[in-house]
């Protein structure tokens, strides 16, 4: 839901928020390609996020985006547990990056390799939430925006 006024001089509110957050030790290539991979998950479980699809003055199509902003974040390893955990205990859409990622080639074998290791032991390097405002404010607390 979008809070404010519809006039195209008044900036829009959104009452939720996208937040990736990211290992701060990862390398430019993977910060980039975990992100990727992390917001392709949200919108499909929040069809609420997609905006309307896109058109250019000649009427070529695009797809369409995300209608609000993603917020991206950088913390260390524990931050990134931490904030995993907090976002398991309120319940929010989350996707998951873990390190074994990078050595899979294949959707399977990346669903493999998550499943194959316990919540509490998983090697994350990134995580994408969806949901409220405040909540998503929480999650992230003791990270900080990237650079």
């Amino acid at each position: 839901m979008v809070t404010g006024a519809r006039s195209e001089n008044v900036p829009v509110r959104f009452d939720t928020k996208i937040a990736v957050l990211l290992r701060d030790d990862l390398e430019s290539w993977q910060r980039l390609n975990v992100t990727a991979f992390l917001v392709s998950g949200i919108g499909t479980v929040s069809p609420e996020v997609i905006g309307e699809p896109y058109a250019d003055a000649d009427n070529t199509e695009y797809l369409p985006m995300f209608r609000q902003p993603v917020l991206v974040c950088e913390a260390t390893k524990e931050t990134l547990t931490a904030a995993h955990g907090r976002a398991l205990s309120r319940s929010l859409p989350r996707a998951v990056f873990t390190s074994e990622l990078f050595r899979t080639g294949n959707d399977r074998d990346n669903r493999a390799a998550v499943r194959a290791v316990g919540r509490d032991q998983l090697d994350l390097v990134g995580l994408a939430i969806y949901g409220p405002r405040n909540a998503v404010d929480k999650v992230l607390k003791g990270a900080r925006m990237h650079p």
